[in-house]
C-alpha cells in the first residue's frame, strides 16, 4: 500500500476522534460568548427580577424590555442599569449603578438591599453556569480509562456521546423550561461527558499512533480543543446566534459534532493495543494495525505490544491507590497531576471564561473581536506545536512555554496597574494576553494530555489517566469559581499571583519532568525506575550514616 493510504485511515481514525475533543472545546468557549452575547443571555437568563427578595431570580425567563409590568423599572433600578447589572453578573469589574429611577428619584435603603443581593444571586448562578460543566467533569474523569477497558475505547466514546446529545439538548430547549435549572444541568451533562472524552482521547488516539508520530498526533486534542473554543466564539457573535432570539441555539449546538462522531466511529478500527493486551486478541489487533498502517508490515508494532504485554500480565490490576502507594508509579502519576496542575493553574482559563471581560478593563474598544483573536491566535499556535513537538520534544517545549507565560503574566499586570496613568498599557495588556496563550499553546496546552499516557505501560494507564484527568478538572472547575471573585479582590494584581504560580511549576517540570520524545512506553518507565532508584540511594546512605555501624554480638 501506498504511504498516502497509510495516512489517510490514520488520518480518518484520528479525525474522528478528536471530534470529541472539538465537542470539548466548544462546550469550554461558549460560555464566554462575545460581550452583546453575554448581555443579551444575561438579560434573558438573570434578569427577571423578582418583586421580593426570597423570588430573586427563581427563573430565566425572558424579558421583554417594553413588556415588564408595563414599566421600564424593577426594583427601582432602571432598564439601563439593571442590564449593568448583568454586565457586573459577568465581568465583575464595574460597580453596581446607582444611578436612581426616574419614577423613584430616591430609592429606599429595602430596594438597594435587594438590589444588591439580586447581584449576589445572578453572579452565583452565573458561576454555577460555567462551573458546573467542570463539576460534571470532575466525576467522569474518573470513569473515561474504566469504561475504556469494560467496552473498548470506540463503544466507550459512543456511550460518551449520550451524555453529549442529551446535555445538548436541555440546553437548546432551555427557553420551554425553567431556564436556570436546564442550562445549569445541560452544562453538567455535557461536562460528564467531556470528563469522560479527557481521557478516552487521548488514549485512543495515543495507541493507534506510530511511535514516531505520538507526539503530533496527542498535540491533535489540543488542536482539537482550541478549534472549538474558536468555532463558539465566532457563532456567538451578536449577529449570527449570540442574540436574544438565538442564544439557546448556540448552547445546544454541540449537538451536531456529537451525531457525526456517532456515524464515523462505526468505520474506525479498535485500539491494536486493547485488542491485543487487554483481550488476546493477537489477530484481531493484527488486522486492525493493518488497516491504520495502510497494510505495511507491522511486525515490529506486535512485537513492541507483546513485550508490552509481557509486563503488563506480571503485573497486579493497578488501583488509583496503588498510583501514589507503590514506588515504581508514585514519581510518574506526581509528575503526571503537576503537569496538569500547571496547565489549570497557569491561568489560561481565567482568560478563557472572562477575556472579553479582561480585554474591557484593559480599554479596548472592540473587546468582542479581541477574544476572538485570541482564539484564533490560540488555534494557530497550537497547529504549530504539532510539527514542533516531534523535533523540540515535550519537556523542552513545556519549559519554553511556562517560561513565556511568567514573563507576559508579569507584563500583562504592568499594564492593567498602569493603565489608568498611561493610556497605552492598554496595548501593552492586549498583546501580553495574545502572547501568553502562544506560549501556553506552544507547550503547556497540549503536552500534559499525552505526556501522561507515554509515563505508564497498559496495565496503570487507565488509572493514571484517570486521576490525572480529575486532577485537571478540579483545577479547572476552582479556577472557573473562583476567578471573578479573585479579580474583584485583587484587581490588576491578579496576574502577579499566577506569574508566582507559573515560575514554581516551571522550576518542578526542570528539575523532575523526563524527555519522552521517541521512547517506547517500556523505556520511558524504566527511565523514571532510573530516577527513582538514583533518589533513594541518596536517602539510604544518609539513613545508614545515622544509624551508624551495626554493632556486632
Amino acid at each position: 500500500m501506498t504511504e498516502d493510504k497509510i495516512a489517510g485511515t490514520l488520518m480518518f481514525t484520528v479525525f474522528t476522534a478528536v471530534l470529541g475533543s472539538f465537542q470539548f472545546g466548544y462546550d469550554i468557549g461558549v460560555i464566554n460568548a462575545p460581550q452583546e452575547a453575554s448581555e443579551t443571555c444575561t438579560s434573558s437568563l438573570f434578569g427577571n427580577f423578582c418583586q421580593r427578595q426570597k423570588d430573586i431570580c427563581s427563573s430565566y425567563r425572558e424579558i421583554k424590555c417594553a413588556h415588564v409590568g408595563n414599566t421600564r423599572h424593577i426594583l427601582g433600578v432602571p432598564l439601563d442599569d439593571r442590564k449593568a447589572i448583568s454586565d457586573y453578573a459577568i465581568n465583575n469589574t464595574k460597580e453596581l449603578p446607582t444611578v436612581p429611577s426616574l419614577r423613584n428619584p430616591t430609592p429606599s435603603p429595602g430596594a438597594e438591599e435587594q438590589a444588591i443581593a439580586s447581584t449576589d444571586h445572578i453572579i452565583m448562578l452565573w458561576s454555577l453556569s460555567v462551573s458546573s460543566f467542570a463539576i460534571g467533569g470532575m466525576i467522569a474523569s474518573f470513569f473515561g480509562g474504566w469504561l475504556g477497558d469494560k467496552l473498548g475505547r470506540i463503544k466507550a466514546m459512543l456511550v460518551a456521546n449520550i451524555f453529549s446529545l442529551v446535555g445538548a439538548l436541555l440546553m437548546g430547549f432551555s427557553k420551554l423550561g425553567p431556564s436556570h435549572i436546564l442550562i445549569i444541568s445541560g452544562r453538567g451533562i455535557s461536562g460528564l461527558y467531556c470528563g469522560l472524552i479527557s481521557g478516552l482521547v487521548p488514549m485512543y488516539i495515543g495507541e493507534v499512533a506510530p511511535t514516531t508520530l505520538r507526539g503530533a498526533i496527542g498535540t491533535l486534542h489540543q488542536l482539537a480543543i482550541v478549534t472549538g473554543i474558536l468555532i463558539s466564539q465566532i457563532v456567538g457573535l451578536n449577529f449570527i446566534l449570540g442574540n436574544q432570539q438565538l442564544w439557546h441555539i448556540l448552547l445546544g449546538l454541540s449537538a451536531v459534532p456529537a451525531v457525526l462522531q456517532s456515524l464515523m466511529l462505526f468505520f474506525c478500527p479498535e485500539s491494536p493495543r486493547y485488542l491485543y493486551i487487554k483481550l488476546d486478541e493477537e489477530v484481531k489487533a493484527s488486522k486492525s494495525l493493518k488497516r491504520l498502517r495502510g497494510g505495511a508490515d507491522v511486525t515490529k508494532d506486535i512485537t513492541e505490544m507483546r513485550k508490552e504485554k509481557e509486563e503488563a500480565s506480571s503485573e497486579q490490576k493497578v488501583s488509583i491507590i496503588q498510583l501514589f502507594t507503590n514506588s515504581s508509579y508514585r514519581q510518574p502519576i506526581l509528575v503526571a497531576l503537576m503537569l496538569h496542575m500547571a496547565q489549570q493553574f497557569s491561568g489560561i482559563n481565567g482568560i478563557f471564561y472572562y477575556s472579553t471581560s479582561i480585554f474591557q478593563t484593559a480599554g479596548i474598544k472592540q473587546p468582542v473581536y479581541a477574544t476572538i483573536g485570541v482564539g484564533a491566535v490560540n488555534t494557530v499556535f497550537t497547529a504549530v506545536s504539532v510539527f514542533l513537538v516531534e523535533k523540540a520534544g515535550r519537556r523542552s517545549l513545556f519549559l519554553i512555554g511556562m517560561s513565556g507565560m511568567f514573563v507576559c503574566a508579569i507584563f500583562m499586570s504592568v499594564g492593567l496597574l498602569l493603565l489608568n496613568k498611561l493610556a497605552w498599557m492598554s496595548y501593552v495588556s492586549m498583546t501580553a494576553i495574545f502572547l501568553f496563550v502562544s506560549f501556553f499553546e506552544i507547550g503547556p496546552g497540549p503536552i500534559p494530555w499525552f505526556m501522561v499516557a507515554e509515563f505508564f505501560s497498559q496495565g496503570p494507564r487507565p488509572a493514571a489517566l484517570a486521576i490525572a484527568a480529575f486532577s485537571n478538572w478540579t483545577c479547572n472547575f476552582i479556577v472557573a469559581l473562583c476567578f471573578p471573585y479573585i479579580v474583584a479582590f485583587c484587581g490588576p494584581y491578579v496576574f502577579f499571583f499566577f506569574a508566582g504560580v507559573v515560575l514554581a511549576f516551571t522550576l518542578f517540570t526542570f528539575f523532575k519532568v523526563p524527555e519522552t520524545k521517541g521512547k517506547s512506553f517500556e523505556e520511558i518507565a524504566a527511565e523514571f525506575r532510573k530516577k527513582s532508584r538514583s533518589d533513594q540511594a541518596p536517602k539510604a546512605a544518609v539513613e545508614m550514616e545515622f544509624l551508624g555501624p551495626t554493632e556486632t554480638a
